[in-house]
């Protein structure tokens, strides 16, 4: 296999300007495009088949600029870290061998490139950003002060994306195709009941509304939705309007769903919460609400 020369450094702002010197990187070299392979790390799922017959034309008639960022596996095959996009171009192109980066990295390592280059390159739909913050925490056991950290973005940016994954089945594609923003999805987050909370995406999708707006109307379905008979006594209405006002004003201020459940001698008030990092800015910011929180109770 021939030496390449003189390729381009697609990630080098993620390991450094000098990347070829990095002890990480093993060789620079064109492999066969059938001993190369997609990665299940690889955090975006969707690829727009115009912009890839796009890219596969250009391919063509330009070649391939960039290489792939690749590692190789134990069975001879070559894993690719960053760049599947540009190898699915290829193997339209009918490309029948690729340049490619060999780098040394484990499965932490390949999950947070594979996220970062994403990232920079803004190739992901908000879910699958999520998605990627979700598996370096779960699956390779970083807080969220390590993941952002790693990948490069502030602590409340990952807490207010993996948000996102608390969306009703029926709601999340809309965020994935982009139908409803992210900032519109979790205005959305406090109304609990799936099919209320897909009714209300609709009626922000068909009417336009801002996020502004979007707030205000899942406010009045968390309202609506826990408003008790018009049978009840004065007393008890009093006391629905009551929980779901406060229902509403924690939910905006802690920007997370609350639920208060009256029952006849006490009750609770439920907090969500998404991690051990989560928690505690949760509980600061009970411990800074102080007297806002008292006047809304007067």
């Amino acid at each position: 296999m021939a030496k390449m020369k003189g390729l381009g450094k697609g990630l080098d702002a993620l390991l450094g300007d000098d990347f070829t010197n990095e002890p990480e990187v093993k060789s620079s070299l064109f492999l066969p495009i059938s001993q190369v392979e997609s990665c299940a790390a690889q955090p975006r799922k969707k690829f727009d088949p115009d912009a890839l017959a796009d890219l596969a034309d250009s391919i063509r008639q330009h070649g391939i600029i960039q290489p792939l960022t690749v590692r190789k596996l134990q069975s001879g095959y070559y894993q690719i870290i960053a760049g599947e996009r540009r190898w699915r171009a290829c193997r339209m192109a009918g490309l029948v061998e690729v340049p490619v980066r060999v780098i040394e990295a484990d499965d932490r390592r390949v999950a947070e490139l594979a996220l970062v280059e994403n990232l920079q390159r803004e190739d992901l739909n908000p879910i699958e950003e999520a998605l990627g913050y979700k598996s370096l925490i779960e699956e390779y056991g970083l807080t969220q002060e390590e993941a952002s950290k790693s990948v490069g973005r502030s602590r409340p940016a990952i807490a207010n994306a993996m948000r996102l994954l608390s969306l009703s089945k029926e709601v999340l594609p809309l965020v994935e195709d982009g139908t409803l923003s992210a900032g519109h999805a979790r205005a959305l987050l406090p109304i609990s009941d799936p099919a209320e909370q897909l009714k209300a995406a609709r009626a922000v999708i068909d009417g336009g509304l801002s996020v502004r707006k979007t707030e205000q109307l899942a406010a009045k379905t968390v309202k609506k939705l826990t408003e008790e008979p018009e049978t009840e006594s004065k007393t008890d209405a009093l006391m629905v309007d009551y929980i779901a006002e406060t229902e509403d004003y924690l939910s905006r201020s802690l920007a997370r769903k609350v639920a208060l459940e009256q029952k006849r001698k006490g009750g609770r008030i439920i907090l969500e919460f998404y991690d051990s990092d989560d928690r505690e800015a949760l509980i600061s910011n009970l411990a800074r609400m102080g007297r806002s929180w008292e006047e809304i109770i007067k």
